[in-house]
């Protein structure tokens, strides 16, 4: 396990030990260092795909990571698994089984914090402008996104800004940082980033296909400061200078005018069919699935990873990409939010082309019903969510189920693919992966439920900038953009419409957790309990869903929704990090009750 004075020791060692021949007066030709590294383009680019490389490698243990806990967290999704996954119930009700759950997510985001801070230190020797402003805004985006993920998970984190010039710098744990300063220090990055990188549209960046762009970093920006001012009840977001002072701040119109830049000049758009978005809608599965069956009829299918105008940013799995990966895992989520066992032989043929999985994340039939009362007519809703007991055969508890619901997402999730057809037409044999056939990225025979789930996970998506933009000019300009696209009548700006709008369109990506932390302890805390009393199956046994130990709110309230952080690095720290309030020994979860 990688300690964060290990992972310093290691910048330390990179910086000292790669450097050594300037003590012996002599130059490497055989070794990359910091004095002839990097040299080239291609040198460069490698540097920052090293950056890229620990963004990837959270989808290998993607249940310690922040986008799995911010989803099991919010109101949307119950925690599903089997019996055994009690670290996701815990999860579920604020509660945990092992105060060091997340050290692998910590390990791995500072990891990528070192490397960007070697590259930032080391990319002024690109010669080629454009592309070093390139790079160095890429890197600096993903410093950011590293050190926003750790904030809203853990609140005040160790702020390393630069790579250490000596062993003293890391003879110390080093310090928590205050919100303020983490906050300050992750919009300068990003304000830089928007500054310097080329206003190329999207589909022309200099340093290849999926790599972060001014865009993705002006719409980040945008989700820091509408985070920051909400959960902190601030109205500006602090700045930090580059001697590391907090002396600034970026205002709600730069936030605006970057969101209008990315709006105007980016090349991004809304897909034209909101189904389209979704892995559901390829061209292998499409055509035997009834919901999109008119859509393959007018051979209009899912806007495969890297054609798709409405992605700003994702995570690229293990094709296409220069900058991908193999993890051992493909995307890893669709496998833990995949349907557990639906429990006949016939299982995964009735619930086609949703596959098989461990069964986390059941849908809160609240928002089902939420949905249909507050926009009858919303395609979205059944684009969005799966009601798997309308389909023949189910079976209640199904391995063990835990916290069932029968309702299932369908943005991140496994999608299946015909193989072969009985002589009827029927269903004979599924890929467990669409994306193993030889129209996506298979061989057509390597098949494995686990491993062959190479789509990406999108972070930022156009529809989320339109709505960022109607919340902080308080127009209803962009609501209705993104309604227009679903068939939906245009309606006027109100708070409550936009909360309502983003909540539809963005259910199941990650997103809502952080909305209602930042809309206010009242909301957040109404939106967790507003999951009690829903029907639920434990085991095939017909329970409600109720609280667990102290219950939602005494829990967000001992919380504010920050999750412990690793006991191991706590222990390691000497004192210097403080766990952070209400997990102690009460908020040990043992079984469900």
């Amino acid at each position: 396990i990688y300690s964060m004075k290990k992972i310093l020791f290691i910048a330390l060692a990179a910086l000292l030990f790669s450097s050594c021949e300037a003590f012996l007066d002599t130059e490497s030709y055989t070794k990359k260092n910091t004095g002839n590294y990097p040299k080239t383009a291609d040198d460069a680019v490698q540097m920052v795909t090293g950056v890229y490389a620990t963004l990837n490698k959270v989808l290998a243990n993607c249940g310690n990571s922040y986008y799995f806990a911010a989803q099991l967290l919010s109101d949307d999704m119950f925690a599903g698994g089997g019996e055994n996954d009690k670290h996701w119930t815990s999860l579920e009700h604020l509660m945990y089984v092992d105060l060091n759950q997340y050290n692998s997510f910590w390990s791995d985001r500072y990891s990528g914090i070192s490397r960007a801070n070697m590259a930032i230190a080391n990319l002024d020797k690109v010669e080629d402008e454009k592309l070093r402003n390139q790079l160095m805004g890429e890197t600096l985006f993903l410093r950011a996104l590293f050190y926003f993920d750790l904030v809203q998970m853990f609140g005040d984190v160790p702020l390393i800004t630069q790579v250490p010039q000596n062993v003293s710098e890391v003879a110390d744990y080093p310090e928590q940082a205050t919100q303020e300063e983490i906050f300050a220090f992750i919009a300068a990055d990003l304000k830089k980033a928007s500054d310097i990188m080329p206003n190329d549209p999207y589909t022309a960046t200099v340093s290849g296909e999926a790599h972060a762009t001014r865009w993705a970093a002006e719409a980040l920006l945008a989700r820091v400061f509408l985070f920051y001012t909400g959960f902190y009840g601030k109205t500006e977001l602090p700045m930090m200078d580059e001697e590391f002072n907090v002396s600034g701040s970026v205002t709600k119109a730069e936030v605006i005018a970057g969101l209008e830049d990315c709006i105007n000049n980016s090349g991004h758009s809304l897909a034209n069919d909101f189904r389209r978005i979704w892995p559901y809608s390829n061209s292998l599965s499409a055509k035997d699935y009834d919901y999109v069956s008119d859509l393959a009829a007018n051979g209009e299918y899912w806007l495969k990873d890297g054609t798709n105008p409405e992605t700003l940013f994702a995570i690229k799995c293990s094709h296409l990409a220069s900058w991908s990966t193999t993890t051992g895992y493909s995307n890893q989520y669709c496998l833990f939010f995949a349907i557990r066992n639906a429990g006949t032989s016939d299982q995964y043929k009735n619930l086609y082309p949703f596959g098989q999985g461990w069964g986390a994340g059941t849908v809160n039939p609240g928002l089902w019903d939420k949905w249909l009362n507050e926009e009858p007519t919303d395609m979205r809703r059944k684009g969005s969510i799966l009601a798997a007991a309308e389909r023949p055969n189910y079976v209640y508890g199904a391995d063990a189920l835990m916290e069932e619901t029968t309702f299932w997402q369908k943005k991140v999730i496994a999608i299946t693919g015909v193989k072969e057809y009985e002589a009827d037409g029927s269903l004979k044999t599924l890929y467990n992966s669409f994306t193993s056939s030889t129209e996506y990225y298979g061989d057509g025979e390597s098949d494995d439920f686990q491993l062959g789930h190479e789509t990406d996970l999108v972070l930022i998506r156009f529809a989320d900038v339109l709505l960022m933009h109607s919340e902080l000019t308080e127009t209803a300009d962009g609501i209705n953009r993104v309604r227009a696209r679903v068939g939906l009548p245009a309606v006027s700006y109100s708070f409550e419409a936009l909360q309502r709008e983003r909540r539809f369109e963005l259910a199941f990506e990650g997103l809502r957790w952080g909305d209602m932390r930042r809309w206010g302890d009242n909301y957040a805390i109404s939106a967790l309990e507003s999951q009690l009393g829903h029907t639920i199956w434990n085991r095939g046994v017909q329970k409600v869903m109720k609280d667990q130990g102290a219950g939602y709110a005494a829990r967000y309230q001992a919380t504010r929704g920050f999750l412990p952080m690793p006991s191991s690095e706590v222990d390691l720290s000497n004192g210097v990090l403080q766990q952070n309030p209400g997990w102690g020994t009460d908020a040990i979860f043992s079984s469900w009750n």
